[in-house]
């Protein structure tokens, strides 16, 4: 008979964190009087779905979840990709449990996202890594949370908590 060593291992919330992000998300638009709905992945580059009460105008809300404090959030290069007006990033800074910081959000339309993510990202494969060598193109894109801003300038704090960008487009 074997004895089995039990292996405690700190679980990885980061799906759990991106999951409950959608809800977070959903609510805050549901508090401001608006319909939110978590489409729970059977959307393509839709995580919340938001409408006005009338069900007249629609919003497509991609949710990318980060912790508070970090200098990024990853993206995909869908980032790069203009949706329209009627598409907005969600970027949300959930803290883990035991962390007391507070929730933070960044509205940024996908026109700014596109524009900016794309620039960025081929400067940077433009350029030499840190030995001279030609660095290899990816399926991953960053942006950078304030106080942070990419090598190129940009910042999206003047999105912080820009609820009025989906309010506006739902009038």
């Amino acid at each position: 008979f074997l004895l089995m060593k039990k292996i405690t291992k700190k679980p990885n919330n980061k799906n759990a964190r991106g999951s409950s992000a959608q809800f977070f998300v959903a609510g805050e638009l549901c508090r401001r009087d608006l319909v939110a709905v978590v489409t729970m992945g059977n959307t393509p580059n839709t995580d919340v779905l938001c409408s006005n009460v009338e069900g007249t105008k629609f919003v497509h809300i991609q949710v990318k979840t980060f912790p508070p404090g970090n200098q990024k959030v990853t993206v995909g290069m869908k980032a790069e990709k203009d949706f329209g007006k009627n598409f907005i990033w969600v970027l949300a800074g959930i803290p883990p449990k035991e962390d007391k910081s507070e929730f933070v959000y960044y509205i940024v339309p996908s026109s700014e996202v596109c524009k900016n993510v794309k620039k960025m990202h081929l400067d940077y494969i433009s350029k030499p890594g840190k030995k001279g060598q030609q660095r290899k193109d990816s399926s991953m894109r960053v942006i950078f949370i304030p106080p942070y801003k990419d090598h190129l300038g940009w910042t999206i704090e003047k999105y912080k908590n820009r609820w009025d960008i989906i309010e506006d487009l739902l009038k």
